[in-house]
């Protein structure tokens, strides 16, 4: 009995022994990114990262027909292997053993699947100034699916009496009012970021990504959005993606193990960035502050990501392709577009427009200046041979001018003068009929807190929006006059879309839910909306304009036989215009008609212009 009780002990640990051989045997993957890919793209180059515990450690190997295996980079971290692969002209939708061996021998085969790619996939056509985008932040919007508010393991559960929580808005609920948007006018939607965000706190508005492949839980999963991308075209709409390549969350799995130090821009002590997009154009910039722009961080958990790293840069490029080959988005809107390096851009977009010629991208190009914001524009005749590649970029400037011009006294650079002086300047841009044009958005005081919540010049802003070029853009809630001043917190100018929630005590997404007010406002969006939808000529046509004088802005609309002329009074009182002075743009019309009032106008002569107040005319041959 007692040689028994000496045995045991050895005997378990001859075990452990062998548990911890094989365990040390075994080829341990965890992650591929991206997950699959298709056959048939124009560039047959693939990036794929491997990502487990002492992966570098394995020999890798592929020997199915179809695809090469290229090279296998290993980076300072064992935890990695980034395999270079080439697919080949003739590789089949299928399977591709990929082979990984253990120096004991231990072999894993994962199986990499190469899509076949959809017959079109290639042509379709991203927005365009034929679109009225809709801006909505899915945790405020509707909840659809209030089974995922809370996920068991994520770093924050739902609370809706926090304005900075999650509110538990969701795929489904903008899936379940798809035609509210689309009765109201709009064509596109504009999403802000749907990935995971697994953070601790302040993690519902999407911008601080844990994961660049899947999409948050307490949102849905990416069938989900795939499914939300197909109903939409169904319904005529399309859908735009919201992308981030500067930087990611602190919890992101990567940054957790980072691959190799300079995956971000690494800091001895924490710095944020200056935020001063100039000096990519500055000729007189001191390195010190072009280096705190383009290194210094968002905010201490959100890491910088360092795009001139050639292993980043490829994975970045490639979700974006995933991302538009898997769910099949019309276009996308790439955050702080001057906080990246600008040669990552340029190469971003080209790799994108090589894969989708017709595609659409806008960069936030968050700068006050109209000859800063027109470098960020593909084609900028200012960029000195940089080219971005994006055909839109945010207009900031002219957001700036519909901000102020209607709550001004009239001078000789304030009121509508904003407006002109501005548009004046479109000479700066590629296309400024591909800009974005919005009065507000996701990170800005609401248009109608902006203008004292003052209905006549809050219609004046969405007349000139809908009416002028560009690309506008409306964000959620302001068709019900949602008010909030950003500087009293980004969770007011966010708040939840009453009726989205099954608990709501009212339903604004119905009139009978709406205050009197609020359906006036919703009333006169919707009938420029869509009467906008159905008139090319504010999609395609030339823009006009005559210097504002007493308080008057006039401009029209050109396109082949068509035309429309707007007018705006910025005064108090109703003016009376002779209309003399516009006679090569009206020659060729007899009558008109008002939108706004729906009412015919006979002789265009003279206008009565009510004070403060936009005019929408059609012109009639």
């Amino acid at each position: 009995m007692k040689m028994c009780r000496m045995l045991k002990p050895f005997i378990a640990l001859v075990f452990m022994i062998g548990a911890l051989s094989l365990t040390a045997q075994e080829v341990d993957v965890q992650r591929v990114e991206p997950p699959f890919w298709w056959s048939g793209m124009n560039n047959p180059e693939l990036q794929v990262l491997v990502y487990g515990t002492d992966i570098a450690n394995s020999r890798v190997n592929i020997e199915k027909e179809g695809l090469t295996l290229n090279q296998v980079i290993k980076v300072s971290n064992p935890n990695y292997l980034f395999l270079e692969m080439i697919i080949t002209p003739d590789a089949e939708a299928g399977t591709y053993p990929i082979e990984f061996t253990s120096p004991q021998g231990a072999v894993y085969e994962y199986q990499y699947e190469l899509k076949k790619r959809k017959p079109g996939s290639a042509e379709r056509k991203g927005f365009s100034p034929a679109d009225a985008i809709y801006l909505l932040m899915p945790d405020r919007f509707a909840n659809g699916n209030p089974g995922n508010d809370n996920i068991k393991g994520m770093k924050q559960q739902a609370d809706r009496s926090d304005p900075d929580g999650r509110h538990g808005g969701d795929i489904q609920g903008i899936i379940d009012h798809l035609d509210y948007i689309r009765n109201l006018g709009a064509t596109a939607m504009w999403i802000n970021p749907l990935l995971e965000n697994d953070n601790p706190e302040y993690s519902y508005h999407g911008y601080a990504i844990t994961d660049f492949y899947e999409v948050d839980p307490r949102f849905g999963d990416n069938a989900m959005y795939k499914k939300l991308v197909q109903k939409s075209h169904q319904k005529g709409m399309k859908v735009i993606m919201d992308m981030i390549f500067n930087h990611s969350s602190l919890y992101h799995w990567f940054i957790q193990d980072l691959p190799m130090p300079n995956w971000i821009h690494q800091q001895d002590t924490f710095y944020r960035s200056n935020f001063r997009g100039s000096v990519h154009m500055d000729p007189h910039v001191s390195d010190y502050d072009y280096h705190k722009f383009i290194t210094g961080w968002f905010d201490n958990h959100m890491p910088d990501l360092n795009q001139k790293n050639d292993l980043l840069s490829d994975y970045l490029i490639q979700n974006t392709i995933w991302w538009i080959e898997y769910s099949g988005i019309d276009g996308i809107r790439v955050d702080t577009q001057p906080y990246s390096y600008k040669n990552f851009i340029a190469e971003w977009g080209e790799r994108i427009f090589n894969e989708y010629p017709d595609f659409n991208i806008v960069g936030e190009s968050w700068l006050q200046k109209e000859s800063i914001t027109a470098y960020f524009q593909g084609g900028s005749k200012l960029a000195g041979g940089y080219d971005s590649n994006l055909p839109s970029v945010t207009d900031f400037p002219l957001h700036f001018a519909m901000n102020d011009a209607f709550k001004e006294s009239e001078g000789w650079t304030t009121g509508l003068a904003r407006l002109y002086y501005v548009l004046a300047q479109d000479f700066l841009y590629g296309d400024p009929y591909q800009n974005l044009i919005f009065l507000d958005n996701h990170d800005l005081t609401r248009y109608y807190s902006s203008v004292g919540k003052d209905m006549n010049k809050f219609k004046m802003g969405i007349a000139f929006l809908l009416t002028t070029r560009g690309i506008p853009m409306i964000y959620y809630g302001t068709e019900i006059l949602k008010h909030g001043k950003e500087h009293e917190g980004h969770g007011g100018i966010r708040t939840d879309f009453p009726g989205g929630w099954p608990d709501d005590d009212r339903n604004a997404f119905l009139p009978s839910g709406r205050t009197e007010k609020e359906n006036e406002a919703f009333s006169y969006i919707s009938n420029l909306l869509n009467w906008r939808r159905e008139t090319p000529v504010i999609h395609h046509g030339k823009l006009v304009h005559y210097i504002p004088e007493n308080g008057i802005y006039v401009y029209f609309r050109h396109h082949e036989n068509e035309a429309v002329m707007v007018v705006l009074n910025n005064k108090d009182k109703e003016q009376t215009i002779k209309t003399t002075r516009y006679k090569k743009d009206l020659e060729d019309f007899n009558s008109a008609y008002e939108v706004t009032t729906d009412k015919m106008v006979e002789n265009l002569s003279t206008l009565k212009v009510p004070g403060k107040s936009a005019m929408v005319i059609e012109l009639i041959k």
